[in-house]
């Protein structure tokens, strides 16, 4: 593995927003933990903060990323035709965004895979002859066969892992529900993944399953959307790979550290998207554990944190936790610790201290319900239970309006018809188109960064 300087690589930064005051007796303590890497663009490997151990030379991937793209080539995709015209044009867009010396190759998949570029086993380094080769054999991209998505899976893992990289990246495209594997064979598949490559996942049309896709996307630490019109594919599959390969360094995981007596309640990611990493939890020591975060370039995302801490008597303060970004080690020696920020509780008889709520804290907390009533008011819609959904959806739009996500407030505004906003008032409407609803229930999880 490569070796790169300080100089050369993205700089992390951890900053912790909560208010540390509890009331004699409290226990619970919330934190948002904004974690920030800057510097990065291109460049391979990781600055140091100040606050961190800082050694000579951070190990760093040799070429910059790995990537594979699967293409749904099932029956499905020829209805209509341009379909599977536009899925070339955008796998040979994607591939034309690809830099030199960038790892990659082409997957076919139907009820099984095929690799289409190179074709032998390994990836292509991409350079201007690999590309040209690489899009003239999109041609042999053809519609025919199921749908087994845990198969296409299982190869680009075979493939990534023959990768020079670190940064190991897929990028999948279905038409269609995962019809010809059992749900067992798809999520064994992606146990087997977690934590291998990450993977971007898109559903063209309206014939997909929902929860089929971003249950992939999540997994793999990658995005998931829907491009409801074939045309757009192209557009999709280059910002997908612009930011692929603006990726600096990869398997970053956020480390927790709490003293004793002290017990995590959840993490969750809250920015850019709601994402509930608690059950992911590694073992790392005596009372730390790692949750992974996946690959960063030029970004910002936000954690929530919440912990339970003994009682206490006024006028105690304790470390709660301290939360650190770190890069987990591989040969047993410690891990590469980027940046780091303290977690803190202190009791007061202060009642407006105590009781005053993180303005950061409230409006994630408010975030995380958004996306859960939406698609629990989606659910009741589809089921037929239309009180249940007219309250979930009616208190969606009043959330949406408070924290200012006005692209969840667009998307909903296609479900119901808001009567008052204030009270989420609401009337389901009476025919949604399919895009529409899906749309609502794919990006439900993206959130927005508190008001200034």
């Amino acid at each position: 593995m490569a070796v790169f300087s300080k100089s050369q690589v993205p700089q992390f930064s951890v900053d912790v927003y909560q208010n540390e005051f509890l009331p004699e007796g409290g226990r619970e303590v919330n934190a948002i933990v904004t974690v920030t890497s800057t510097g990065g663009g291109t460049t391979r490997g990781v600055q140091l903060t100040s606050a961190s151990t800082t050694p000579d030379a951070i190990p760093g991937p040799s070429s910059g990323a790995a990537v594979v793209i699967m293409v749904d080539c099932s029956g499905s995709m020829d209805y209509p035709p341009t379909k599977m015209r536009n899925a070339r044009n955008a796998t040979a867009a994607a591939i034309d965004t690809l830099r030199d010396g960038v790892e990659f190759a082409v997957v076919a998949g139907t009820h099984r895979a095929t690799e289409v570029y190179p074709g032998d086993g390994r990836l292509a380094v991409a350079d201007a002859d690999s590309r040209a080769a690489a899009k003239d054999s999109l041609r042999r991209l053809s519609a025919s066969g199921g749908t087994a998505i845990g198969t296409w899976l299982r190869l680009t893992d075979t493939l990534l892992a023959t990768a020079n990289s670190a940064i190991r990246h897929g990028i999948l495209l279905t038409d269609g529900r995962n019809e010809h594997e059992t749900p067992e064979e798809l999520q064994k598949a992606l146990r087997a993944a977690t934590g291998r490559f990450t993977c971007d996942a898109r559903g063209v049309g309206t014939d997909w399953e929902v929860k089929e896709v971003t249950g992939i996307a999540s997994a793999l630490l990658g995005t998931a959307d829907i491009v409801a019109d074939p045309t757009h594919l192209a557009e999709d599959f280059t910002g997908m790979m612009e930011k692929a390969m603006g990726k600096g360094i990869a398997d970053v995981a956020l480390r927790l550290w709490t003293p004793v007596g002290v017990e995590i309640k959840f993490v969750k990611q809250v920015a850019p998207t709601v994402e509930d990493l608690t059950p992911r939890r590694t073992q790392a020591g005596p009372r730390a554990g790692d949750y992974p975060t996946g690959s960063w370039g030029d970004e910002s995302r936000d954690y929530h944190v919440c912990v339970e801490v003994p009682q206490a008597s006024i006028g105690q303060e304790m470390l709660a936790a301290r939360a650190s970004l770190i890069i987990p080690s591989v040969d047993g020696s410690a891990p590469q610790v980027l940046s780091q920020g303290l977690i803190r509780a202190v009791w007061t008889d202060d009642m407006a201290a105590s009781t005053s709520i993180n303005p950061q804290v409230a409006h994630y907390t408010g975030q995380a319900e958004l996306a859960q009533v939406i698609q629990q008011g989606l659910d009741a819609r589809k089921s037929g239970h239309i009180d249940d959904a007219t309250a979930k959806l009616g208190r969606a739009v009043q959330l949406a309006a408070a924290s200012g996500n006005e692209d969840t407030a667009k998307l909903l505004s296609k479900v119901v018809d808001v009567v008052d906003v204030a009270t989420g008032t609401v009337r389901l409407k009476a025919k949604v188109a399919d895009a529409d609803e899906m749309t609502l229930e794919t990006r439900s999880t993206k959130t927005v960064r508190v008001k200034k």
